[in-house]
């Protein structure tokens, strides 16, 4: 199955290593360290240039890709789920 990200971005759900809340996640030395070494390996994609709400984590094949979406971890959580029905 796929998930939705935003701007016509879809990832493999079998890819997702973890979504998270940008706002909540961000306040950690060790989250922000993370996303700083995956923007400077050319690791991370924007989905938009708007306000970033959530990042998603994937593995795709042996390359760890980043995700900046603005839709919610919420959101993004709920559509996970239901595309597992």
């Amino acid at each position: 199955m796929f998930l939705h990200l935003g701007n016509d971005i879809v990832i493999r759900k079998a890819d997702i290593i973890g979504i998270f809340d940008m706002e909540n996640t961000t306040t950690s030395k060790q989250s922000r360290n993370f996303l700083a070494m995956a923007k400077k390996n050319g690791e991370v994609i924007n989905v938009s240039y708007e306000l970033p709400k959530t990042f998603v984590v994937c593995q795709d094949g042996e390359r760890t890709v980043v995700y900046i979406s603005p839709i919610s971890s919420a959101t993004l959580l709920k559509r996970s789920k239901t595309l597992s029905l």
